[in-house]
């Protein structure tokens, strides 16, 4: 019984001494950081994009030389999607990349930065009406007005709606249940449909299920990661939106927190980051068309000239709508408008 209860003691010793062991690995690991930051993005692990959210992670710490460590948290984790930005409002999280049309009513502005139906698919004068035309200014404005620091934006590719049934033609579209948040929902509300707003993780079993009968993705890529051409496979022609702009923001208490120097760190890798998205981003696109394609995706019909001039009348009056959301909101529709975007 003795050699039996020294034989415990020893491996319970051992056991002690490795769990400690861990714990002081972590615990440096943790004080070797200056700032501890928790990232939260739209996606599920193991997606494409949200792999390019975890570099963006890794390169805040790489260029920080580690004295700031980034938790990236995925779909679910902790945070819903509707709650992102508020989120980061209160400092729950530190860094977030929202979905600007899950929050039209927290901010109106930003169902305008993510780009409106009918908007331009040009990467340069994207780029250009955020960084020369003063877009990136009223946009600073409009998130520190709500404790937040806004960063590099990111180009992603156009918008399309995946159907359970083929659109014969904009008709088909009265009555149908469509998971489109903000403008992208207002616009097909033009068209009869009626828009529901969900989570991108919702999308597979609400099809599934009838809950809805169609859905956006951000982009093809979304549809093609979240299975959907399973449950719908049925895309239509036209693009909702040419392409979509999105935010990196940061909770203003903890970026007030940084030096200079690893201020500039941080918007050095949202550059990279934006430039990644850009890049593996059309890459992909293409990719998930002949992924889904393998897999049973169809193209509705070719529209008509009279369904592409519906399609057009559709988005005709979201610009004047959303001027009169909120002074930032109105500040950059006139600056849309002073361009031929």
């Amino acid at each position: 019984m003795l050699n039996n209860f020294s034989k415990f003691k020893n491996r319970l010793s051992t056991s002690a001494l490795g769990l400690g062991l861990a714990l002081s690995v972590v615990a440096s690991d943790v004080a070797a950081a200056e700032y501890n930051w928790r990232f939260s993005n739209l996606y599920s692990r193991g997606t494409a994009f949200g792999e390019l959210y975890e570099n963006l992670g890794e390169n805040i710490e790489q260029l920080s030389d580690g004295r700031i460590k980034v938790q990236v948290l995925y779909s679910g984790e902790g945070v819903g999607t509707t709650g992102l930005l508020g989120a980061v409002k209160s400092g729950l999280i530190t860094m977030g990349a929202p979905f600007q049309s899950m929050h039209a009513g927290e901010l109106p502005a930003g169902v305008v930065e993510i780009g409106l139906p009918g908007g331009t698919a040009d990467t340069d004068e994207l780029n250009s009406l955020f960084h020369e035309k003063g877009w990136g200014e009223v946009l600073e404005e409009a998130y520190g007005s709500q404790g937040m620091v806004w960063l590099e934006p990111y180009i992603q590719p156009p918008v399309y709606i995946l159907t359970k049934n083929p659109i014969e033609s904009v008709e088909d579209f009265e009555g149908l249940k469509i998971r489109a948040p903000g403008a992208y929902g207002k616009f097909l509300r033009n068209l009869g449909a009626s828009p529901v707003s969900m989570a991108w993780s919702e999308i597979y079993t609400s099809l599934a299920t009838g809950v809805i009968d169609g859905s956006i993705g951000s982009n093809m890529i979304d549809h093609r990661d979240g299975n959907h051409v399973e449950v719908a496979k049925y895309m239509y022609p036209l693009p909702l939106a040419g392409a979509q702009v999105l935010p990196i923001v940061v909770n203003r208490s903890d970026w007030n927190k940084l030096p200079d120097d690893l201020k500039a760190a941080v918007r050095k890798a949202t550059e990279i980051h934006a430039e990644e998205q850009l890049t593996k981003s059309k890459q992909w696109e293409s990719e998930a068309l002949e992924d889904m394609k393998a897999n049973g995706l169809e193209w509705s019909p070719e529209p008509s000239d009279a369904d592409k001039q519906a399609w057009a009348d559709a988005g005709a009056t979201l610009r004047e709508e959303y001027a009169e959301q909120g002074k930032y909101s109105k500040q950059l529709i006139e600056i849309l408008n002073s361009t031929d975007y």
